[in-house]
C-alpha cells in the first residue's frame, strides 16, 4: 500500500474505531468478542482499502463487513456450547446474566440475522437499501427480517412484563 493510502486508512480507522467497537458490542454483547470482530474487520479493510475507499458509502460497507464477521464467528463450532466452571444453582428465567443492560438482553432473544438487521436499521440508522447492501441480502429480506425481529421484541415485552419494568 502506498504511504498516502496508508495514512488515509489510518485516519479513517482512527476516527471510527469506537463507533465500530460499540456496533460490534451491540451485535455480540461481549466486549472481548467485539474487539476481536473489529480487529478482523479492520484487517480485511486494510487489505482491500484501495478498492473500498472508492465506494460511495464506505461506513455502510464496513458495518456490513463487521456484521458478516460476527455472523461468521457465530457459525464456528465453539459457539454451540456454553461452558462454565460450575453449573448454576438454578437457571436464569430470562436467559441472560443479571448484570447486562436489559435492552441488550432483549436483543439477545433474536436470531443472529434478525439481530443484525435490527441493529443495522435502528442502531446504525441505515436505510433499507443500505442495510441490504451492507449485509448482502435483498431489500425484501431486510424488510421481512426487521418486521419479524420487531414483532418478536414486542412479543417478548408483552409476554414478560418484567422486561418492561427493566427498560
Amino acid at each position: 500500500m502506498r504511504a498516502a493510502d496508508e495514512e488515509e486508512y489510518r485516519q479513517y480507522v482512527h476516527v471510527r474505531l469506537e463507533m465500530f467497537r460499540r456496533t460490534a458490542y451491540v451485535l455480540c454483547r461481549n466486549w472481548h468478542l467485539a474487539d476481536d470482530l473489529v480487529s478482523i474487520t479492520i484487517t480485511k479493510l486494510y487489505r482491500h482499502w484501495h478498492r473500498i475507499r472508492q465506494l460511495d458509502h464506505v461506513d455502510a460497507y464496513v458495518r456490513g463487513m463487521l456484521t458478516n464477521a460476527w455472523l461468521d464467528e457465530r457459525r464456528r463450532p465453539w459457539h454451540r456450547e456454553d461452558s462454565t466452571d460450575q453449573p448454576p444453582d438454578r437457571p436464569h428465567l430470562d436467559g441472560a446474566p443479571p448484570d447486562q443492560p436489559s435492552l441488550l438482553r432483549l436483543l439477545g432473544t433474536l436470531p443472529p440475522r434478525q439481530r443484525a438487521v435490527v441493529v443495522s436499521r435502528f442502531y446504525c440508522d441505515l436505510s433499507v437499501s443500505q442495510t441490504a447492501e451492507a449485509l448482502g441480502i435483498s431489500e425484501g429480506a431486510v424488510k421481512s427480517l426487521a418486521s419479524r425481529g420487531l414483532a418478536a421484541l414486542r412479543t417478548v415485552l408483552i409476554d414478560h412484563p418484567t422486561w418492561q419494568e427493566a427498560l
